[in-house]
This record gives structure tokens, sequence and C-alpha cells, in this order.
């Protein structure tokens, strides 16, 4: 019985196996040259760089939360927001504030919403301060949360964490500071998301 088991295993596993040896660095993934240490050692980190005004970052962003409510306790998933340009700082600094009030969960597909379907744009602090007073965030919070010191100082983690990742477009996908991925390389948005879990399970080995 145990032998049929064991047969029945490697059977199932072999497509699996084949699948994951078909994503080669170079060609579905980039490995980074120099690698970005993590401050934890018990999980895999996986990012997902964004902008809220990107639509390909809102067509993703649905097959992204997806995954990431499948995760288990060995993956820590971060966003981070990109600052390509000026006009990208704005909704940056949109999700530390939400991130820093507790809000992320109410505020963040709101905030795809309203650029994509509702074509707002909240380029400066009074629109902003209005998209968060519609999800219950007083001024007197958001104010104190967009001009703390803890939003100054994760905008510039994250864009000193942007440009040592190498990122030339979102959404890009980065697996423990060490492997890029984008649907360019995958093949597709689903594609990068199948990737990521082969660079997990090769991170947890």
């Amino acid at each position: 019985m145990l032998k049929k088991i064991g047969m029945l295993i490697a059977l199932v596993s072999l497509p699996m196996l084949v699948q994951a040896a078909n994503y080669q660095a170079g060609t579905h993934y980039v490995v980074l040259d120099n690698p970005i240490k993590s401050s934890t050692t018990d999980t895999v980190v996986v990012n997902e760089f964004f902008g809220y005004t990107c639509p390909h970052c809102n067509d993703f962003e649905p097959l992204l939360h997806r995954w990431a409510t499948k995760q288990t306790d060995d993956v820590a998933f971060m966003p981070i927001p990109v600052v390509f340009g000026r006009s990208w700082e704005p909704y940056a600094k949109a999700y530390f504030v939400a991130l820093n009030l507790g809000v992320l969960e109410q505020t963040h597909q709101a905030m795809y919403d309203a650029v994509h379907i509702d074509d707002r744009r909240m380029t400066n602090r009074q629109a902003l301060a209005a998209f968060f007073a519609e999800h219950g965030v007083s001024k007197s919070d958001f104010d104190g949360a967009y001009d703390s010191f803890d939003l100054q100082n994760k905008l510039r983690q994250s864009n000193r964490l942007s440009a040592r990742s190498q990122i030339t477009g979102v959404p890009s996908m980065l697996v423990n500071g060490k492997y890029m991925v984008n649907a360019t390389l995958a093949g597709s948005k689903e594609g990068m998301l199948a990737v990521v879990d082969y660079l997990v399970a090769l991170e947890n080995q």
C-alpha cells in the first residue's frame, strides 16, 4: 500500500517538476547582481512594486489579492509603491498613510477604483484628504499621518528598494531580495505569480 502511495505521489509530482524546470534565470526571471538582504530570515519576503495610476497594476490587483490570501506564514507579502515621477508621489504617500492608520483594507482597492473607474486625479494633499475622509479618516488623523516622519522614512526606503531592485516597470515582483519577476519575462500576469510561487518554493528548500 505504501509503495502504491509513493508511486502515486511521484506521478503527481512529475508534471510539477517538469513545469518548474521550464523556469530559467534570465528568461522567466532575473537574478539580481547584488541581492538585497532581508531583515527577516524565517520567512520568504515577496514584494510587489506597483503604482495606483498604472492600468496594468489595476488589472493585476484582483489576481494578486487572491494569491496573497492563499499564502502561509512562511511568506511575508509587502507591497511597495513606486515613484517614477512627481505625479506618482502623492499616491505612494496615500498608500503609506493608509498603512500607518490601519485602513489599507478599506482604501487600497478603493484607490484603484477612484483612479481607473471614477477617473479621479489625487495629485495634491487636499484631494487625498477628501478621499480619506470618504473612508472615515478624520482630517487631524490624515494630517498627522501625512506629515509624519514615519511616512517620509517609508517613502525613502521604498524609493531606495525600487532603485536597488532595478525596477523599470510595474507591476513587478521581488522574491527574497534575489529574484525579479514581471509579466513580460513570465509571459503573463498569471505566469508572473506562477514564477513567484516557484521561486518561493526554491527559497524554502
